[in-house]
């Protein structure tokens, strides 16, 4: 089974760079995609189905941002849309297509770079990046359920978030920005080593320098400065069928790279 995932920052733009143009040579079994930035009814709409594809898509109460989805070439027994959490489903920040053999779930968090203290709206003191925090908390408990369960999962995430020094350019070690922050590097490590959870992309490729998103800002693209906060995250149990992954660097649908990972396991019924 091959699973990409994809922030595209706008379905829209990303197809019109190329996006199921290249999609067509990956021989993806599951597709998740986020960051859409559209309607749910815009896909019934074949322009925005790749060929020999289903689509699962949740959108959010804003086209601005957010926005989840899911392309398969096998229909799942179920698609479950949201995790109960109210602020993230209004969002659209989460839905889960569950397999014969495994679940594959796709998972937007917030963004607070560069806004950490901006205020979400004038009704309440919750800035964004306590926005993010309450987030990524509600999301951890989801987790520590997820990870209690018999079945297998893969929760492919844009995290906003890098984990260890190795995961960013060096340029951005010291700032003082949401993304690197000490606590939210933490509730990553808790996540991996606390909980378990595997970081699919890392069990196969140990280098340094291997990034998934470049801020536009930074000028990283041309520079190669990059973050890797995309991950694949998986249970246990899987991490034994983790063959071969890697970040597809040399593709620009958005300002982040697809991570593509193998698993042995057979995804049909």
């Amino acid at each position: 089974m091959r699973v990409v995932s994809i922030s595209v920052n706008g379905l829209a733009q990303a197809i019109d760079r190329g996006f199921f143009d290249w999609l067509a040579g990956q021989d993806a079994d599951v597709v998740c995609v986020q960051d859409h930035r559209m309607r749910v009814y815009e896909f019934d709409d074949p322009h925005y189905v790749p060929e020999g594809y289903e689509a699962y898509f949740i959108d959010g109460e804003e086209t601005e941002y957010g926005g989840v989805g899911i392309y398969t070439r096998h229909f799942p027994k179920a698609i479950i849309y949201g995790f109960a959490n109210e602020m993230a489903d209004r969002e659209g920040r989460f839905i889960q297509a569950d397999f014969d053999k495994v679940s594959v779930a796709c998972v937007l968090a917030p963004s607070a770079l560069g806004r950490e203290e901006e205020l979400i709206s004038d009704e309440n003191d919750l800035t964004v990046l306590d926005h993010k925090d309450d987030f990524m908390e509600a999301f951890g408990q989801h987790m520590q359920k997820t990870l209690r369960k018999r079945r297998q999962f893969i929760f492919c995430a844009n995290l906003q978030t890098a984990h260890h020094v190795t995961d960013t350019s060096p340029r951005y070690h010291k700032l003082d920005v949401s993304g690197f922050l000490p606590h939210e590097r933490a509730w990553l490590d808790r996540l991996f080593d606390e909980m378990g959870c595997v970081d699919a992309f890392r069990e196969v490729n140990k280098e340094g320098d291997q990034f998934t998103w470049w801020p536009e800002w930074a000028e990283g693209w041309r520079q190669h400065a990059g973050w890797r906060t995309d991950y694949q995250l998986a249970t246990p149990g899987i991490r034994k069928t983790i063959t071969t992954g890697w970040i597809d660097d040399e593709t620009r649908f958005s300002d982040h790279a697809p991570v593509i990972i193998d698993y042995d396991i057979d995804i049909g019924f």
